[in-house]
């Protein structure tokens, strides 16, 4: 997290105030406009790296920036009447404008470079058609010029521990939201990129899993369960010393096991939906700076009329919004809750998502848990009946600050049985519950990294969850004055399939003995005078420890 690096956090503090003066003070389109510059970055950074790369290994290499580059609006010209139009590719890379002087600068980043961003994967591509309404609109050439030279030192102090600082773009989006007082408001607040860590460690996405998100925002979980994936392959192909980040994971970007066809099985399987076009164009260049070429994230409401895709995916991994209702009119029809709330409605089109056998890792409010409403009541039927409802694990109310101060809870199930389907018996047996009390962080504003005695990171509680639960055992997991404990399926359906932690646990009263009270009297009196005689306390005649002195007759 950005707060545990103090130079970069204050670099981005400089971009976000060169920004804000520079007469862009909304915080979501400054946001848009410096990611356009971190692609741009990424993408010179990427394809000299892929080149030196191909070099050494003497394979063949066609970087983006070789050859010449006609803009659309000349493309269905015949091609001598293209010509005068074309443009060398190799002036758009990061490493040749950022030279320019600055008015020289804005013109080509406008005029050139930003429209060949918007054209980098053909005019047939998904990232093409979400960027046809996108603009550039940084106005000043000095903005364009500080904003490239801030950038390029973030770069630089990144290069100096690129295994926890992979994710700039979300680390940008997230220290801008911090800004505002209104962020997350819509729902719109990012995933802490540990909880998301943990959240894959749970479900152990594969090659070949079809993963999606239903409200992805910038492709957060996408992004976490491909660099699971990637250091999964890294691991099996004998990758050695990669190295834990700050919350206790191994990951890594880089692996000798990450094929051409391994990507390309990546690049078919992660899906992602946001009804915010602002979002889908920030999650597609996030995905595609990290590695994955044709992200398949489209501008969906998933919960809509107009989505019907039911039963395809292996892997949901999600948060998605839950701050209001959805127009009842355009709730999908197969969706059975009869509510507006979106945290219900999600919870339900998660579950039909899923095929048979899949698995969903979902962020709730903790009032799904325990609302006395029938919508509430009826999703919890359908998580501990038709589904194997494998885990609650209930999460502090700071997890999200400074967005948002709710509590939350993980929601870990695999679909068994259809919407349609008899069910013969419940597909639950037990659940497995923990109560997170720290995920590592201070649970403030500031969620500061919080460190062990001898200076070492604290991971709170993230690498008990991920291990007690994969060796969770129904017979042994029986002491409920712990903080993980499993429940009967029959006991949760006598409680009203009620899921609150609290519902289940069993609390320890300790005996306390105290000492008598002029024992305490007496060394509140001696805290007071010192070793004075009684003799010498018979004279005070006011203040404390006359007090003090009739209080001690009163109980002897």
């Amino acid at each position: 997290m950005l707060q545990n690096n103090p130079e970069l956090k204050s670099k981005i503090d400089q971009l976000w105030n060169k920004f804000w003066s520079g007469g862009i003070s909304n915080p979501l389109t400054a946001i848009e406009q410096i990611t356009y510059l971190l692609f741009m970055k990424r993408l010179d950074d990427q394809d000299l790296k892929n080149q030196g790369d191909a070099d050494w290994n003497k394979e063949k290499y066609i970087s983006k920036f070789s050859g010449t580059w006609i803009p659309p609006e000349h493309q269905d010209k015949k091609p001598e009447e293209q010509k005068p139009f074309s443009i060398e590719k190799r002036t758009l890379r990061w490493s040749e404008f950022k030279r320019m002087q600055a008015e020289e600068m804005l013109q080509h980043v406008q005029n050139k470079v930003f429209p060949f961003l918007k054209d980098l994967n053909g005019s047939q591509s998904n990232f093409t058609k979400h960027m046809k309404n996108a603009v550039f609109i940084i106005p000043k050439p000095a903005l364009l010029v500080e904003a490239v030279k801030t950038i390029d030192e973030i770069f630089d102090i990144m290069a100096k521990d690129a295994q926890v600082f992979q994710d700039i773009q979300g680390d940008v989006y997230e220290m801008l939201l911090s800004e505002i007082a209104s962020a997350g408001k819509n729902g719109q607040f990012r995933t802490p990129r540990h909880i998301i860590k943990l959240m894959s460690e749970l479900v152990q996405p594969q090659l070949g899993h079809r993963i999606a998100d239903p409200a992805c925002g910038t492709g957060g979980f996408l992004l976490g369960a491909f660099q699971y994936i990637v250091t999964q392959l890294a691991i099996k192909a004998g990758t050695k010393n990669i190295q834990t980040d700050e919350d206790g994971f191994t990951r890594t970007s880089v692996s000798s096991g990450y094929t051409k066809k391994a990507k390309r099985i990546l690049n078919d399987t992660l899906f992602g939906y946001d009804i915010d076009s602002t979002m889908v164009r920030l999650g597609l260049m996030n995905l595609m700076m990290h590695g994955v070429d044709e992200p398949q994230i489209d501008y969906k409401d998933t919960l809509s009329r107009s989505f019907t895709e039911e039963a395809q995916y292996d892997i949901v991994m999600a948060n998605p919004p839950f701050t209001g209702n959805i127009d009842k009119g355009d709730i999908n029809e197969n969706l059975s809750l009869s509510t507006t709330k979106t945290e219900l409605l999600f919870v339900e089109n998660i579950y039909r998502l899923l095929k048979k056998g899949g698995t969903a890792c979902v962020i709730v409010p903790q009032g799904v848990l325990t609302g006395s409403g029938g919508a509430f009541k009826k999703l919890r039927h359908l998580l501990v009946v038709r589904c194997d409802l494998k885990a609650v694990i209930t999460m502090p109310s700071g997890v999200f600050k400074p967005y948002a101060g709710v509590s939350t809870a993980i929601l870990l199930f695999t679909k068994v049985w259809g919407p349609k389907d008899k069910v013969s018996q419940p597909a639950t047996e037990e659940v497995w519950f923990y109560e997170m009390s720290s995920d590592g962080y201070s649970l403030g504003d500031k969620r500061t990294k919080l460190k062990k005695a001898d200076g070492s990171n604290e991971f709170g509680d993230l690498q008990d969850i991920i291990s007690k639960y994969h060796a969770r055992n129904a017979g042994v997991d029986t002491n409920r004055t712990k903080k993980y404990f499993t429940v009967p399926s029959d006991e949760i359906k006598t409680e009203g399939y009620d899921l609150s932690f609290s519902r289940y646990r069993k609390e320890v009263f300790k005996e306390v003995k105290y000492e008598h009270p002029s024992i305490i009297l007496n060394k509140l009196l001696k805290m007071e005078v010192g070793d004075a005689s009684d003799d010498d306390l018979k004279v005070v005649q006011s203040g404390i420890v006359r007090e003090l002195l009739e209080l001690r007759e009163i109980i002897e």
